[in-house]
């Protein structure tokens, strides 16, 4: 089946890629590989972390079964399979730009501190490269099992593959977190290896369920006039998004905001300079804009059952969490190059565009390359038939 937004995404994410490309290379060239390789790792940590959080929704979906999940699972199951590309993607850095990067790195400021040397077990360029591709190869795995198993059921509808499911989703939460514990310390912490948060990676990990859980909401509205969604797509589905997406909001701001209360409450020296590096002009306006624009205003608007129960409204605020995404990453990485000053850079735009294009364009070839609505599965039909077809009109996008 042709589905023409899809087709038109994939397009302009191809086109965009290209462009990317192009200004990222005369970019190196002209301002230089330190300054390419910052805008190369913030656009990486983002669009690798919805691949990651489409892991994550997808082995929570599997887990809880919840009606939210069925719409968006091949979506899901889609950003997971670009991961062997991230790997590839993450190659340049491994290779390095681990040396630019890290100031633990040999010929990096750091790497003679005392702090540095304390760590230096953990921060060395032999475990940093083992591990990040540990951290691939459990997260690539952990896809590849779900993925077959759900394309299998599709085929036979073997009942017995959605236990399998859940097995495997059980002890793959505790590894896909624990590997994105160990690996935005690794990629994201260890930028400024004298500071330390534990609270700094389940930041991460819910940002990117997130900003996954907005694409999909996204992509679901330019496909849900068209078959098989049409058919099923009630506003009880909008609304169970619309409340996880409420939920993922408001868990956010408070692992966000309990490090900034534990780091201020302590007052400590090695722990406050994270925040300084992060105001100054044009920093502190991000930080108000993320209190605002990824908090105080999308909780408020996401807890009214009007805004979940209309599609476009829902998609309005789906586009507004997605951009905030961009937002927040940059906070989190950039100033750790340019401490106390906004470093926006026209990399960091075409590092997106090259980066995120591609993402994009691979995403929306996963998604078509199988039935866009799991086949067989007892859990959906079950879901399905739990509400009330043509109660209420859908108000699509």
């Amino acid at each position: 089946m042709n589905y023409p937004k899809l087709d038109s995404l994939r397009s302009k994410a191809l086109i965009a890629c290209g462009a990317g490309v192009i200004v990222s290379l005369l970019g190196l060239f002209i301002s230089g590989k330190t300054q390419f390789f910052q805008s190369y790792l913030y656009a990486f940590m983002l669009w690798n972390g919805l691949s990651l959080g489409c892991l994550s929704l997808l082995m929570l979906h599997h887990m809880v079964a919840g009606r939210w999940g069925f719409m968006i699972q091949r979506f899901l199951e889609a950003g997971t399979r670009i991961l062997p590309i991230m790997l590839l993607l993450f190659l340049p850095i491994l290779l390095y730009g681990v040396y630019i990067l890290y100031p633990w790195a040999p010929g990096g400021a750091l790497a003679h501190h005392e702090i540095i040397q304390a760590k230096a077990a953990f921060l060395n360029i032999t475990g940093f490269r083992i591990r990040a591709l540990i951290y691939f190869a459990v997260w690539i795995a952990l896809s590849f099992l779900l993925t077959r198993l759900s394309i299998a059921q599709d085929k036979d509808g073997d009942p017995a593959r959605t236990l399998r499911l859940r097995w495997i989703s059980g002890p793959g939460i505790v590894a896909q977190v624990l590997t994105i514990t160990f690996a935005m310390t690794d990629w994201g912490m260890s930028l400024e290896p004298e500071w330390f948060s534990t609270i700094y990676a389940p930041i991460f990990i819910v940002g990117q369920g997130l900003g996954a859980l907005a694409l999909c909401i996204i992509i679901l509205s330019k496909v849900a006039d068209t078959e098989p969604h049409s058919k099923v797509m009630s506003v009880d589905f909008y609304h169970h998004l619309g409340g996880l997406l409420c939920a993922f909001t408001v868990v956010w701001t408070y692992f966000s905001f309990s490090q900034y209360l534990i780091t201020w409450s302590g007052n400590l020296p090695e722990e406050i300079p994270w925040y300084l590096h992060r105001t100054g002009p044009g920093l502190n306006l991000i930080a108000l804009t993320l209190m605002l624009f990824n908090f105080a205003l999308p909780m408020f608007i996401l807890f009214q059952r009007r805004v979940k129960r209309s599609a476009r409204a829902l998609v309005f605020m789906a586009m507004w969490v997605f951009l905030a995404r961009f937002v927040d990453v940059f906070w989190i990485i950039k100033p750790a190059f340019t401490p106390n000053r906004l470093g926006i850079h026209i990399l960091d735009f075409s590092a997106h565009a090259a980066i995120g294009g591609l993402w994009l364009f691979l995403f929306v070839t996963q998604i078509k390359k199988y039935p866009l609505l799991p086949l067989h599965d007892q859990r959906m039909e079950a879901a399905l038939g739990g509400h009330e077809h043509g109660e209420e009109a859908v108000e699509h996008a």
